[in-house]
């Protein structure tokens, strides 16, 4: 684990309920089809703090909030390397 990248989204009740219910799943499935399940480390976390900003993702460094799952593909493929 220590090597892999990291990714975080958030389950607060707030993001879950506006769309990281369904990023959840989309991000599941673009890391198996990539093939990056073993270069990210893919995780929830209950709440990062940003309740007001949400839907809220976490990819390394840097926090991407107000996510839709309509966009959160093209923000991986964007930022995945």
């Amino acid at each position: 684990m220590h090597d892999k990248k990291e990714i975080v989204i958030c389950l607060g009740s707030s993001c879950f309920s506006r769309g990281n219910k369904i990023c959840l799943d989309i991000i599941k499935k673009f890391l198996k089809d990539y093939n990056l399940e073993d270069r990210y480390f893919f995780h929830g976390s209950r709440c990062l703090d940003k309740c007001e900003k949400g839907p809220v993702l976490k990819i390394e460094n840097r926090i991407y909030e107000q996510v839709k799952p309509e966009e959160v593909v093209e923000l991986l493929k964007n930022t995945l390397h």
